[in-house]
């Protein structure tokens, strides 16, 4: 039996892929030993490591939640401004205008090829010497600043691939109806192009959240991944613990989000796949009298 991408596996390849698998979990189960051991033959398994985390609250209350809370805060005012930033990027420079295609090229291709550590970098000298932002604060706005002007960067490259990717009747196909560019745009390429730009749209969100990493480490801005140094400062001598918390954290976060991101584009994918308009009685009567008329002609 085939199938219309590959045919399918005989006695031989399915015991070959079988010793494959095998192979990989006697490796994967040799080299989750060897990380076991070797922790423990340093000590860093030790109850007393590990105890300010799974039997108290102490440490998310003093460390976690507040670094949690400013990681959060960053990427979420990150993705509020860069997505719609990145989409109007994007959709300009599909412009048919130079005056607005050209401007909008410049600034894609310009920040999207600079580190984000630079911007960032950028934003904090330019609010201290510049603005009256507090020093307290200038980390955060320095922060979402490069997050903002890096990612809109490369959003508004996922926009305008999405576009398109589009079949080009499509944009046609409106064109001969009489809807305007503005129209099509609207009603008809970015409606369907969001569902192919979903999975790269939320790949970079998960970027954004953990790029605030960078402003903890350089920028000094209290978030999630600054608070493991400082609990492993506090506790004493648990920097794996303390980082190995945090990995999770984070690892929670993005799946609960990449989870979500799935959940819609299957959502979206079986919208499309519905029929559309739904025809009362009184219009198929009105149809099939219409019908009939026109087969008496």
């Amino acid at each position: 039996m085939s199938s219309v991408l590959y045919d399918a596996q005989g006695p031989r390849a399915k015991r070959r892929n079988v010793l494959y698998t095998a192979a990989f979990l006697v490796v994967l189960a040799a080299v989750v030993w060897w990380v076991y051991k070797s922790l423990d033959d340093k000590g860093q398994l030790e109850w007393a490591l590990w105890k300010p985390y799974l039997s108290g609250t102490e440490a998310y209350s003093t460390y976690i939640w507040p670094g949690l809370q400013n990681t959060l805060k960053a990427a979420a005012l990150a993705m509020i401004i860069a997505l719609p930033l990145g989409a109007v990027l994007g959709i300009s420079r599909l412009s048919d205008h130079a005056w607005v295609r050209v401007p909008a090229t410049a600034v894609v291709e310009f920040f999207r090829a600079i580190p984000v550590l630079v911007l960032m970098i950028f934003g904090m000298e330019l609010y201290s010497q510049y603005t009256d932002v507090s020093s307290d604060d200038r980390p955060l706005y320095a922060v979402v600043t490069g997050l903002v002007l890096y990612n809109a960067s490369v959003l508004a490259e996922i926009v305008r691939a999405g576009i398109l990717a589009l079949p080009k009747g499509q944009n046609e196909a409106a064109l001969a109806i009489g809807l305007r560019k503005g129209q099509v745009m609207r009603l008809i390429l970015l409606p369907q192009a969001v569902t192919t730009m979903l999975p790269a749209i939320v790949s970079q969100l998960v970027v954004i959240v953990k790029d605030t990493a960078i402003g903890g480490a350089i920028l000094t801005f209290p978030e999630l991944l600054s608070s493991a140094s400082t609990m492993s400062s506090y506790y004493g001598a648990n920097t794996i613990a303390s980082f190995t918390v945090v990995a999770v954290i984070f690892v929670a976060i993005n799946f609960s989000l990449t989870s979500f991101a799935s959940w819609l584009e299957g959502r979206l994918r079986r919208r499309k796949k519905s029929t559309g308009a739904v025809i009362g009685v009184q219009d198929a009567a009105a149809i099939a009298g219409t019908a009939a008329t026109g087969a008496e002609r």
